[in-house]
């Protein structure tokens, strides 16, 4: 389980990011397009560092809304 944060992208496109994954960043056309890129996105970032032999970095980011 991963936090992801999924914002409108200034091309009309969704971004979407996840926090505990430095770097791991992708989009779509919608919000579900962009959440099932980065669902894929995550997967291969997480095999990438196990076949190098690097740590994964553990799920460690809590969200909150803040008025202002």
């Amino acid at each position: 389980m991963r936090q992801v944060v999924v914002y409108p992208g200034e091309d009309g496109y969704w971004v979407v990011e996840c926090p505990s994954l430095p770097g791991c960043v992708s989009q779509g056309k919608t919000k579900e397009e962009a959440v099932a890129n980065i669902k894929e996105a995550i997967q291969g970032y997480i095999e990438t560092l196990k076949e190098d032999g690097l740590p994964v970095p553990e799920e460690r980011f809590e969200t909150i809304v803040v008025a202002v």
